[in-house]
């Protein structure tokens, strides 16, 4: 029998395909939290990953960023294999887990020392390839700062990876901020065409900036891009992708409010509060605030080995 994800325990997971997965997030009816970290950086906690931290304090659903397909490594995970490290991050955390691929145009973008572009990260079809045999539930097609993906890309990857990978895997597109792209700030960052070139091309979840996050994203313009992709039959998630994971509490608890307006089915908390997670109290208040302290304890007490 199909559960909702806020029911689900780690053994569930485990034997999710797509549809289920798709079917446990609608039936949570946005209270779904997934936290994004960064591997690649010296976890918070030293010999814990960010990733576990991030379990602990009550994420659903975890989304690496800067993951590299051709060189898989999350500091403060035990000794494993590359081809064995996104199994590791669920079997240790009982989640199912996500990366971020990045529909970088070439000479697009800008060289940053975290950000910078490597071969691993980028939204190709071999590399979707790879991150599906190492067991990743979810690829989102998105772009870090300054990195230059274009909306326009996105679609045109989405209907690549769709073909060749699309009843494997959930396809997430949107962007959280412009990613560097001069013409897609503010309320262009997503438009309702977008979304329709999204829905068209096989995402299953697109992805909008949280309200109050962008200059001048508001509830009611979230609300209307959510309302369009539901009518026609896609998830949605609301995306805090600017630092502001590393705002304080009461500011947390105003944008997760405000996303749980739009109707977003998920939530998302990106991994700049401190570099490569969101400040740790924000993810359990994020999380009260859309399913309240029952569901939030549940989550973050219960064993990955139920």
């Amino acid at each position: 029998m199909p559960k909702r994800l806020l029911d689900c325990t780690a053994s569930d997971f485990d034997r999710m395909v797509k549809k289920d997965l798709l079917f446990a997030i609608g039936a949570s009816e946005g209270r779904v939290l997934a936290a994004e970290t960064i591997g690649t950086v010296t976890p918070l906690l030293g010999d814990v990953t960010n990733a576990e931290l991030a379990a602990a304090l009550g994420a659903d659903i975890l989304l690496l960023n800067l993951f590299d397909v051709d060189q898989p490594h999350i500091q403060g995970l035990p000794p494993t294999e590359p081809g064995e490290v996104i199994r590791t991050v669920k079997r240790l955390t009982g989640r199912p887990v996500g990366i971020n691929l990045e529909p970088v145009e070439a000479g697009a973008g800008e060289v940053d020392t975290l950000w910078a572009m490597t071969k691993g990260r980028m939204a190709t079809l071999e590399n979707a390839q790879k991150a599906v045999q190492m067991g990743v539930n979810f690829i989102l097609l998105t772009g870090n700062p300054g990195t230059g993906v274009t909306n326009k890309a996105i679609t045109d990857t989405l209907a690549l990876f769709h073909k060749h990978l699309g009843d494997q895997v959930v396809l997430c597109a949107g962007k959280m901020h412009a990613s560097g792209v001069l013409g897609e700030g503010g309320e262009n960052i997503i438009t309702k065409a977008d979304v329709k070139a999204f829905a068209d091309a096989g995402a299953d979840l697109l992805l909008f900036p949280a309200p109050g996050t962008v200059p001048g994203i508001t509830t009611e313009y979230v609300r209307g891009l959510v309302e369009y992709a539901h009518s026609l039959g896609k998830l949605t998630t609301t995306a805090i992708g600017t630092s502001q994971e590393g705002a304080d509490v009461d500011t947390i608890r105003r944008i997760a409010l405000e996303c749980k307006m739009t109707g977003a089915d998920v939530h998302h908390l990106g991994d700049s509060g401190y570099t490569g997670i969101a400040a740790p109290e924000n993810i359990t208040a994020y999380s009260i605030v859309i399913k309240g302290v029952r569901h939030t304890y549940r989550r973050m007490g219960m064993s990955i080995n139920r």
